[in-house]
């Protein structure tokens, strides 16, 4: 089938500005958007909106992670006639799963415009199928209708793909599907509704998707697997809806609307316990024991209309406990009145952490294990971080009760996780101080670590730069490092934050192609991509990342759908193989199974890839930094360039907690060996939660010796057998269940023969012993 490179069918219509969005109309717009904070910038771009909400299409401005063009990538709430800001990475619709697209062309038409509906079509290939999706949008209408129509016009049946509708935020929280918990990849049978959303305490966008039966990421992705065989298509229909405040009541109401179901009302008040409205106040309710929605009490006050079912109401608020819950049995056009008076309101735990040896303020991560945790992320976090001025010290306003706090300050790695509890009632006041043991030293012996995948609040992700430093220093990392999706935004406050506490600064940047992406490191402080990450070849996407500077480009989930390695077995790398990578990446979000074997393969090749290590965490508040790290050998001063190069030269590490120090023969050196001589290697380790066992491996992933550990300390003395060839590397697992994985220990066979020649005898002269 041969693809054709469509054209942007030309736009016949008015152009409306924001100051006529109070009226109802519908508008649609050609240009650079409107929507403050937008990315749609290209005079080819549209913009359509009402009095409701707006959204923009990239027509020619390029979308995120190399989706093609024609995507939409800015939706905003319209508050009193005004356009409020761009809250969305992306939403789209995905033909399978993220894997690679690819895409020749594209054809945008405004199939009906006028003050009463907007309809835009957008064509584009996945491959050889057609994926057409057709925006409407009515006068008055709080909510997008998307309709997508997938056609496999190839010759190869499309089998067991996942497709359907996307919403990524790039501010605000998630409330996934209710029913399906905290999965980031499931399938839906547990689900009590079709639709999830993006929020926070002013706006809130939902995506209904009727047809799903999986999600991932967390809801971001609602997908349906399905087969298409040649000449089949498939039809999948949902709505992008925006309200203009963080409140579930519309969607619910959307729901009951969109599903003619029975529905009844409830309504009522929150009163503290001086009778005065708490402020952000809550009504949370639950269906079968799961969260499934809410509403704002606005002074104190609340209605909203639900499902007939079964379900449970309570109030909240910030800094407030919650009132006790309410059993509600909803039927068709009841009503229910619900009164929540003497809500108790929020004490303070203030906390300063330290070491045990030296007094020294150390950083912090701090969890509440149990106690109230805020079912909405507005009304606060579940976990906290200490300050970076003054170090080792929170402020934490909690509701009244009994806690748990966890305190992890290099827990896993340098020190044990601690335990604090306590108790707070509504205005108290309480200080408290906790101590670290610090259990091993790795900068002593020129060791350090640094999480080599981090996102800040670019795109999806969703932590501030100062946050994101906060939490790096607080699992005891060495270095900071920022890897945002193509983009060097926060390049200058992560160099100054860490600047002012000093720590070096690593500046990298997620080049991101839908067939595989790469953070090359270190390169030049606020230095932008010439390249597209979207349509340009791998050989000049590595080549733009050396122009910026970059000693390394590693290799990020080689393996994974957007994997270079999974994409160019199946032929979807523009521009093929390149042996331009230097890294490959063992990353804390993915299964590092195929990674590591691939490693392996190469070693047995004698090619000397070695590995990188990162968390890939976007929301550091509920995503652990510097989970997995990588470690590395730098004897000299500690710079962001000599760290790369330490890695280059597969100096280094990755581990999820045990650390290792080797004696006498660094990873990624040679060990000279006569023939077919034994060896020995020698390591220290440590773990802090117990060692468990060291396992030495050889060629193709054989595990040649293993050794039964325990306590947190322990030599290992490997013997290499004189059959072992190549290379040897070590995993060291902890009690529990954490590994080490370290670059190959090269074994070089040396023999008589190789220094004289094939008979090992001087030509013409004397033998060895004669001479």
């Amino acid at each position: 089938m041969t693809h054709t490179r469509w054209h942007l069918a030309p736009l016949a219509a008015l152009t409306l500005g924001a100051s006529t969005l109070a009226q109802a109309d519908v508008s649609v717009t050609r240009g650079a958007t409107d929507i403050p904070d937008g990315e749609a910038n290209h005079a080819q771009d549209i913009t359509i909106a009402n009095d409701q909400l707006a959204f923009a299409l990239a027509v020619e401005s390029r979308p995120p992670w190399g989706v093609p063009r024609g995507t939409l990538v800015d939706l905003a709430a319209v508050k009193d006639g005004e356009i409020d800001l761009d809250r969305v990475a992306f939403a789209d619709f995905i033909p399978n799963n993220w894997s690679a697209w690819p895409n020749d062309g594209k054809e945008v038409e405004v199939v009906e415009e006028s003050a009463e509906r907007a309809v835009i079509r957008v064509s584009r290939n996945f491959g050889e199928a057609m994926v057409t999706t057709t925006y409407t949008l009515e006068a008055g209408s709080d909510r997008v209708h998307l309709e997508t129509v997938l056609d496999n016009q190839g010759d190869e049946p499309l089998e067991a793909i996942r497709s359907g509708f996307t919403l990524w935020p790039d501010t605000g929280y998630l409330f996934g599907v209710p029913g399906l918990g905290d999965a980031k990849e499931t399938e839906a049978s547990d689900a009590l509704t079709d639709r999830m959303v993006a929020y926070d305490r002013d706006w809130a966008f939902a995506l209904h998707a009727p047809y799903f039966d999986r999600i991932n990421y967390e809801g971001q992705d609602m997908y349906r697997e399905h087969s298409l065989k040649s000449g089949e298509s498939r039809r999948f229909e949902g709505w992008l809806q925006v309200v203009p405040e963080g409140d579930l009541a519309p969607v619910v109401a959307n729901e009951i609307e969109r599903k003619q179901q029975d529905s009844g009302e409830i309504h009522g008040t929150l009163r503290d316990s001086d009778g005065n409205a708490p402020p952000n106040g809550v009504v949370m309710i639950e269906k079968e024991g799961a969260p499934y929605a809410w509403t704002l009490a606005d002074d104190g006050e609340f209605s909203m209309s639900l499902p007939a079912g079964e379900y449970r109401a309570y109030a909240t608020a910030e800094g407030f406990a919650n009132a006790e819950p309410v059993a509600l049995e909803v039927t068709d056009g009841s009503e229910r009145e619900l009164n929540f008076d003497g809500m108790r309101g929020p004490g303070t735990l203030s906390l300063d952490i330290r070491g045990t040896e030296n007094d020294t303020p150390r950083d912090a991560r701090l969890t509440i294990l149990e106690g109230q945790q805020p079912p909405v992320e507005f009304l606060g976090k579940q976990t906290f971080f200490t300050e970076l001025d003054p170090a080792g010290h929170a402020e934490l306003k909690l509701a009244p009760g009994d806690y748990r706090l966890a305190v992890n300050a290099g827990a896993g790695f340098t020190a044990r996780q601690q335990t604090l509890e306590v108790s707070l009632e509504t205005g108290e006041e309480i200080d408290k101080t906790v101590e670290i043991e610090r259990l091993v030293e790795p900068n002593d012996d020129h060791w350090y670590g640094a999480d080599l995948h981090h996102h800040a609040n670019v795109l999806e992700g969703t932590t501030p730069p100062t946050t994101v430093v906060r939490a790096q220093l607080a699992t005891d990392l060495d270095l900071t490092f920022i890897s945002d999706h193509d983009s060097t935004a926060n390049h200058d406050t992560f160099r100054k934050l860490s600047a002012e506490r000093g720590v070096p600064f690593i500046p990298s940047i997620e080049i991101s192609p839908s067939w595989g992406h790469m953070n090359p490191f270190p390169i030049e402080m606020n230095g932008e991509l010439e390249v597209d990450p979207g349509t340009d070849d791998v050989q000049e996407i590595v080549k733009d990342a050396h122009r910026l500077g970059a000693e390394v480009v590693p290799m990020n989930h080689p393996y994974n759908a957007y994997g270079y390695l999974s994409n160019l077995g199946d032929g979807k790398v523009p521009g093929g193989f390149t042996p331009g990578f230097d890294l490959l990446e063992l990353n804390a979000e993915v299964d590092n199974e195929p990674t590591i074997a691939a490693a392996h393969r190469f070693w047995d090749q004698g090619t000397r890839l070695y590995f990188t290590a990162g968390t890939d965490t976007h929301d550091a508040w509920n995503d652990l930094t510097g989970r997995i790290r990588m470690m590395g050998h730098v004897p000299g001063e500690l710079t962001p360039r000599a760290f790369a190069r330490a890695l280059k030269d597969g100096h280094g590490y990755a581990t999820q907690g045990p650390l290792l120090f080797p004696e006498k023969h660094m990873f990624g050196d040679s060990l000279r060996l006569v023939e077919d001589a034994k060896g020995e290697w020698t390591v220290n380790a440590t773990a802090v939660n117990d060692l468990a066992e060291a396992r030495l491996i050889g060629q193709g992933g054989e595990v040649l010796a293993t050794q039964s550990l325990d306590g947190t300390d322990a030599t290992l003395t490997f013997e290499i057998p004189g059959d072992a060839k190549g290379w040897v590397a070590l995993e060291v697992d902890d009690a529990d269940g954490d590994t080490a994985w370290t670059n190959p220990l090269w074994l070089e066979r040396r023999s008589k023969a190789d220094y004289l020649g094939h008979d090992g005898t001087n030509e013409g002269g004397a033998d060895e012993e004669d001479a």
